[in-house]
């Protein structure tokens, strides 16, 4: 499987070079570059690409405010030459990023998280609402939804920990994927770094700190107008 590509950045000769980098690479496909980012907005719509490498300082539209217009089956790559915005691009639907100037070697990372969310979207389009896949080292494992106590942030990894007495498992994802592949209705994410399972929560105190099996975990203030909604329900 190919994976479709756009390029979006204010500056012609960063597209060029991400786009030298695609053709180089033979499970990618380049179906546009684009300096203009308004017009590349309705590009998006009408053929939305699988993989976006977006620029996020350009005028009249950044790509912070341009992310939040793309589809969520789309997965974008931040381009960036500040390492300061690196943090908020994994509160959009961001897989990675990457800082400028960017190597072909960095450029294949980003591609190698790509290829792993959509294998394990694929994976776990063909199971039921019982399992999730998720990519650990070399392999996709198969997880019991039931069996997930919460799941914590490590830097660019995430782990998965469970109350069945399973060992916890690691994976090279974002948050934001994690979210997307776990169902609402049974996950809540309550900060940064934490999403829980909402049938494994023992008790919320006044200080909204969530104890769930051996951890306690605090409600940010960005998540808690959600989680004070599921608490009224």
């Amino acid at each position: 499987m190919k994976l479709r590509c756009m390029i979006i950045d204010d500056e012609p000769p960063a597209v060029r070079l991400i786009q030298s980098f695609i053709d180089r690479t033979e499970v990618l496909e380049c179906v546009g570059g684009y300096t203009d980012s308004v017009e590349a907005v309705q590009k998006i719509k009408q053929n939305p690409p699988d993989v976006l490498f977006l620029d996020i300082q350009m005028p009249d539209l950044d790509g912070m405010q341009l992310s939040k217009m793309v589809p969520p089956e789309t997965k974008i790559v931040f381009t960036t030459a500040y390492k300061e915005y690196a943090f908020d691009s994994y509160d959009v639907n961001a897989i990675d990023y990457l800082l400028k100037p960017i190597s072909y070697a960095k450029f294949l990372k980003a591609v190698e998280k790509c290829q792993e969310w959509y294998e394990m979207k694929n994976a776990n389009n063909s199971q039921n609402s019982g399992a999730v896949f998720i990519k650990s080292d070399s392999l996709l494992v198969r997880i019991d939804i039931s069996e997930i106590l919460y799941v914590c942030a490590l830097k660019d990894y995430v782990r998965f920990v469970f109350d069945s007495g399973r060992k916890p498992i690691i994976s090279l994802m974002t948050m934001k994927n994690v979210e997307q592949i776990l169902p609402s209705d049974s996950f809540i994410r309550v900060s940064r770094s934490y999403i829980v399972s909402l049938n494994k929560i023992r008790s919320v105190d006044k200080n909204n700190c969530i104890y769930i099996g051996d951890e306690v975990v605090r409600v940010t203030d960005v998540y808690s107008e959600q989680f004070k909604k599921f608490i009224g329900n």
